[in-house]
Order: structure tokens, then sequence, then C-alpha cells
């Protein structure tokens, strides 16, 4: 990613001609494109609009993997991710890392370093294991509760790998050649550059989802498609080798997995380049004075909201489409702040940009500081972090073995 996020869709429906040409052209009789045991309704149609998740949320009524017990006593799960490339920014903990903190009090929450999904372009190989541990102290310094959710590394729970092979056998190519972002990084790569992994990595990512029965997937704004097409994914392999299918085998019987919905991000959650606010604040881009790191330090962080693109409007306002560096700014000012939108559009519809860079300036140091001083006292304890990446793995295996071994049974395979 530079794609900060799996950060990790279409509901299935009667009325679905995407899902119905897509798997008319794997080979299904369209005779079955109505069948019920393909087709299962979400509560609210998701991501028609064209702007995916962001306008439209829905509580998955997919079959549970599971017998169910009692809603009160169950939590939803919610699984994401970040890549160790780069370093983590102001875009990755204000759009996914943040909201984790609020997420694990009231979800079954995994957290993981997605380092598998890191290699898909070329990358430093001596840099990727320190990355790996850098990312996982900035999410336990940012506040993530190893209480309260797993942290583990994406290559320690090898059902990862296992599950992306099975789903690959049910995933057409063409949904693989229609994503968006194998075709840009494709076309910047040059089609003899670029190696396999880049395309099917969106299979890599619905393994990543589909392993611990997720109910609910924060995405960033790049990988709705991907959440798409673990979606048709999950439909699909429940109907080739679920229900009955699977009962003849001595399974459970029903939907293997559980179809994930997006979750709506909070506000402030899209942050733009300090460069060009119709651009995200990006890992990938060229300059770092684009982005605020999380780890930068005041004098760095002062200097580059001083240098930071603004306008020659006067004042300054939220959702004005023809000033995006204004809104930017302001929205990244509204949650560092914990202020609301109407208290900042109040406190900074008259001040001029002179004034403004100066508060943001300031509410930014104050709050990066504390998760810059937990983050070395956490990366300082080599045998703490350690242990917190060893319990999260797991965790996370024992619920992925689970996953995994329903499959191998659903699909036919000798069981070990």
């Amino acid at each position: 990613m530079g794609r900060a996020l799996l950060s990790h869709f279409l509901v299935a429906s009667n009325s679905s001609p995407r899902l119905a040409s897509s798997l008319f052209a794997a080979g299904l009789p369209s005779k079955y494109w109505k069948s019920p045991e393909l087709v299962r309704r979400s509560s609210s149609p998701v991501g028609r609009n064209g702007c995916g998740f962001r306008c439209h949320c829905s509580v998955s009524l997919s079959q549970p993997a599971a017998p169910e017990t009692s809603s009160s006593s169950v939590k939803k799960r919610i699984v994401s991710g970040v890549q160790p490339t780069g370093s983590i920014h102001l875009g990755n903990y204000l759009g996914a890392i943040k909201n984790w903190i609020t997420l694990q009090n009231s979800y079954d929450t995994l957290f993981f370093i997605v380092d598998l999904h890191a290699i898909t372009l070329p990358y430093d190989t001596q840099q990727l294991s320190k990355a790996t541990r850098d990312t996982a102290a900035i999410y336990l310094a940012c506040g993530v509760d190893t209480s309260k959710a797993s942290v583990f590394v994406q290559s320690h729970v090898r059902a990862h790998v296992e599950l992306m092979w099975l789903l690959s056998s049910s995933t057409p190519i063409g949904w693989l050649n229609r994503m968006i972002q194998f075709k840009e990084k494709s076309r910047k790569a040059g089609d003899d550059n670029v190696g396999a992994a880049l395309l099917t990595y969106p299979v890599l990512m619905a393994s990543d989802i589909l392993l611990y029965q997720s109910d609910l997937v924060p995405v960033g704004e790049d990988q709705k498609q991907h959440l798409e097409l673990t979606r048709e994914l999950a439909e699909r392999v429940n109907y080739l080798y679920g229900g009955r299918k699977w009962k003849k085998l001595g399974g459970r019987g029903g939907a293997i997995f559980k179809v994930p919905d997006p979750l709506i991000p909070p506000a402030g959650a899209r942050v733009m380049s300090l460069t060009d606010g119709l651009s995200k604040m990006s890992k990938s881009a060229p300059t770092d004075q684009s982005r605020i790191n999380l780890l930068d330090p005041k004098d760095v962080i002062a200097n580059k909201i001083k240098r930071c693109k603004t306008d020659s409007f006067p004042g300054l306002e939220f959702d004005n489409p023809e000033r995006p560096e204004c809104n930017n700014l302001l929205s990244v000012y509204q949650v560092v702040s914990g202020k609301t939108k109407e208290e900042v559009a109040k406190e900074c519809q008259d001040m001029n940009w002179g004034t403004f860079k100066i508060v943001l300036t300031d509410a930014l140091i104050d709050h990066l500081i504390p998760i810059q001083v937990r983050y070395e006292e956490i990366i300082s304890d080599s045998a703490y972090l350690d242990r917190v990446l060893k319990e999260g793995a797991t965790k996370a295996t024992d619920i992925a073995d689970a996953t995994l071994n329903n499959v191998y049974q659903a699909m036919g395979f000798l069981q070990r």
C-alpha cells in the first residue's frame, strides 16, 4: 500500500448483475443465480453508488460459521491491519489505528501487521523484520490493549497462506484482472517487473478476513473494491462447497464463511496529503513533506505544517469543494483536538492561515508526543513485545485453524 490498510462490497442479491455475470463467467449455470443457498440478502444494499462503504453499511445477516449463541454474550468480530512498509503516518493513525482503540471496547478485535502483503512490490529485506516490530510497537503505543485485542504478525499464522491457495482455486481470473489497483501499479512498474503476487494479493486479503469469520472490516477507500471481491468470493465458496454438500462429507453444513460488511469510517478517517488536498496521505508519495509521520520530532511537524499547501480564500471552512486543503486540515484538527465539527468551524471561521497553522501544530504535537514516548518504552523492551506477538499469534491460530479445517473438509481433502 503504501496502502495502509487492509486496512481489509457488494451484497449478493437477486438483483446483483455484477455477481450474476461473474458467476456466469465462472461457469455456474444461470439457474443457480437465484439459489437460496447461494444468495442471502443483507438488511440493506452496500456500495452500489460507486463510493462503496463510505456511504452505506449494514450488519451481515449471512449464515454464521459456528452455532449462534446469545447475542448478548458474543461480540461481533473485527479484523484490520497495516503494512510494515515506510513510516506509519497520520493517515494510517487517524484512518485506522485511532479508531481501533474505540472498537476494541465493543468488538472482538484482531489487529495484525500484514507483512505478507508488504512483499507484493520490491522491498528492503534488511528492513522488513525491523519495520514489522516497529509497527507492532506503534499499535500498542497508540492504545491497542492486549487484554481486549489480539496483536500478531500475519506470517506467524500460516493458515493465511494455506487458505489463500484454497480460495485461489475458486477465484476467476477475471475477478482479479478488474482490480483497479493492479492495473495502476502494474502500469507504473511495467508488466515485466510485476510479480504474480500483485495480481493475487486480493485473494490473500480475502483469506485474512474470512479466516477469522469477521463480521465487520474497516477498509481504506483504496481497498473497497477488494472487500467487494472478498464478499463475492465468500458467497461463491459457500455455494460451491457449503450447505448439504459439506454435510454429506461429515461437516456441519450451512455456510463455510461469514460474509463481512464494511465499517463506516469516522470523521477525518480519510486524511489527505499536505501537498495536495485531492490526494490521500500515503507512504509511497515521493516527498516526506506530504505526510506527518507518527514518530516525527516536534520541529519536523512544525516545519511540515508551516510549509503545507493552503489557499487564498478568506477565513476557514469545512466542506467547500473548492478548498480541499482547508477541509483536510480542519478535519485533522477536529480529530486530534477531540472537538466537534461545529466547535472547530466556529473557532476557526475567522482565522487566517498563519494563526491556524500554529494552532494545528500545537494540537498535533500535544497528541503525538505521548504516543512517541510510549513507543520508545515498548520498542526498548524486546521481551515484552515478543510475548505480545506470540500470545496474539496463538489466539489467532486457534481461530484460523478451525476455519481452515472446515474448508479442507468441505473441499473434500483427506483429513489430517
